[in-house]
């Protein structure tokens, strides 16, 4: 069926669709990763966006189930250069195509990725809508420029848990049995929209993990007594989420905290930080990011549009690490009390993995507490 992609600016794409029917708008992004495109599609901090995925072929390992981030898809729709209709992989559970098709998640294929990249790259993310039901330029174009920027919306309220739970799942191992040891300590961590494989390496790092919602209060969670606190990934604009930041202040000092990508950028502002919009985000697994204390360079995944201001923290915090491409602030550690925090991912999977010591590093911070 046709599909057509038009954006904020006025250009226009014409292409095939893949997975649901109908339209969506969204901001349009890209991702460079060559890999991992289950995990991105399930990662809730795409929520309200379209993800362009630069590798021009995707689909051809299908879907499974232990690969999910999330327990479905948040995004707001999906465009790839060519989608391979006829997976092959043993693991595999369902084509690709199905699986959007399941989850509502309108897709566009058959379209210059690279000319809509460089578009992105060069004058900045931007407003998108992808239709299969009407193909007007200037009905289309006029919906989506009277569709709310993604800055000032809360989108975590619709990819946060609705009640506490506890995790129990460790990280999944083909052809092994699941290490379980008993935990050593508890981790209190705030749902922004996290993904599954921060809370498995929670567990392999020795955590008994409670999840709570992201608007529960600081003394909801000082009530289990946790030894340490985490703060999760998730969409949007992280001004918006001022119950999240109103929480987080009032847990500074009390317990070690860490926190990545929306949560160190919440942490920032509960400290009195600001953050600001990047032009087009960090979407990818090959971002080079110096880790100052070493001097390596670390290549990480990245999933984020906003930063936080570095001299606006400078009296609370040192910089730990600092993106090679822009030079923005990818973590910081608090002079005085235990906590950290890391805009980029090290929990990615598939990859890289070159900073996940940092979960250890969490660990260690809550024995010296």
């Amino acid at each position: 069926m046709k599909a057509t992609l038009v954006l904020a600016d006025g250009t226009i794409f014409r292409g095939t669709s893949m997975g649901a029917q109908g339209e969506k708008i969204g901001e349009v992004v890209f991702n460079t990763a060559i890999t991992g495109y289950q995990e991105i599609l399930t990662d809730p901090s795409y929520r309200g966006q379209i993800v362009t995925m630069t590798y021009p072929h995707i689909g051809n390992t299908g879907v499974n189930f232990e690969d999910n981030e999330a327990v479905r898809p948040f995004l707001a729709g999906f465009i790839v250069k060519e989608y391979c209709p006829h997976p092959s992989n043993w693991r595999k559970s369902r084509d690709l195509g199905d699986f959007l098709e399941k989850y509502g998640i309108i897709g566009i294929q058959g379209i210059d990725t690279r000319k809509l990249t460089r578009n992105l790259r060069e004058t900045g993310a931007k407003k998108g809508i992808i239709s299969t039901e009407d193909h007007d330029h200037g009905r289309l174009l006029e919906k989506v420029r009277e569709f709310p920027d993604i800055e000032g919306l809360d989108l975590v309220r619709e990819v946060t848990c609705s009640e506490p739970y506890d995790w129990v799942e460790g990280t999944w191992r083909w052809n092994a049995e699941a290490q379980k040891s008993e935990p050593k300590f508890t981790v209190a961590v705030y749902d922004y929209g996290i993904k599954q494989n921060i809370l498995r390496l929670l567990v392999d790092a020795g955590a008994r993990v409670k999840v709570f919602p992201a608007f529960a209060s600081s003394d909801d969670v000082l009530a289990v007594n946790p030894d340490g606190i985490f703060l999760s990934n998730g969409p949007g604009d992280p001004e918006t989420v001022d119950y999240g930041i109103d929480s987080v202040r009032k847990l500074i000092g009390k317990k070690p905290i860490f926190g990545i990508c929306l949560g160190h950028q919440i942490l920032g502002l509960a400290l009195g930080g600001r953050t600001f919009k990047l032009t087009f985000g960090h979407h990818g697994a090959n971002h080079p990011v110096r880790r100052l204390e070493t001097g390596h360079v670390e290549i990480t995944s990245q999933n984020h549009n906003f930063a936080v201001d570095p001299e606006s923290v400078k009296s609370e915090c040192d910089i730990t690490h600092i993106n090679l491409n822009d030079q923005t602030v990818e973590g910081m550690v608090h002079k005085k009390y235990p906590l950290f925090s890391i805009q980029y991912h090290p929990e990615a999977s598939p990859g890289p993995h070159d900073s996940r010591y940092l979960f250890e590093r969490f660990r260690k911070l809550i024995e010296e507490s």
